[in-house]
């Protein structure tokens, strides 16, 4: 926590320090984003826009107790309601490119095995609820604890507990129905 307050203390100084920053937290924020989304080239923008917005904002963040990493998630989640929310005037989510998620493989069979369950888990997540979903998202997407998903959704540790429990029973039971659907 410590290197971390460092870190975002020097970056609010120098501009040049929010690399690090960036460089840090890319993935992390990504992986969150792609989940909630569903597309991979879609959430490299966003994912953009939620540093771009970070590096505007970083003079005015105050320590509060908080990780840092709440706040970038706090962001992320308003730029994903935002992009939803134009999504939902348009067409469906796509689910293009999701398999170029999973490291390549030299057998084309389970290449092919991988991408279909990648579909079929997005899939299955846009039956959870949304605060599901961002539990799911934030706890396996971005790896990050309990405790810091707590914090990043402004939830006690004993509530996002149950959330995952629910999302992950809802999880199963929709890819039950989508393996009984298609098989």
């Amino acid at each position: 926590m410590q290197d971390e307050e460092r870190l975002v203390r020097r970056a609010q100084q120098e501009p040049e320090a929010f690399a690090q920053i960036y460089e840090e937290y890319f993935d992390k924020i990504y992986r969150y984003i792609v989940i909630r989304i569903g597309s991979e080239a879609e959430a490299e923008d966003l994912t953009q826009q939620v540093f771009l917005n970070a590096l505007k904002s970083i003079s005015s963040f105050k320590w509060r107790g908080v990780p840092f990493s709440a706040w970038l998630y706090r962001i992320a989640h308003n730029q994903v309601v935002d992009y939803l929310r134009k999504k939902a005037k348009h067409a469906t989510e796509s689910l293009n490119g999701m398999a170029k998620a999973v490291v390549s493989d030299d057998n084309p069979q389970m290449e092919f095995e991988r991408k279909v369950d990648i579909e079929q888990v997005l899939l299955a997540t846009k039956r959870l609820t949304e605060a599901q979903r961002e539990v799911i998202s934030l706890r396996f997407a971005s790896e990050l604890s309990v405790a810091e998903v707590a914090k990043a959704m402004g939830k006690s540790e004993g509530a996002i507990k149950a959330l995952q429990h629910s999302a992950i029973v809802a999880l199963r039971k929709a890819l039950l129905i989508s393996e009984s659907e298609n098989g």
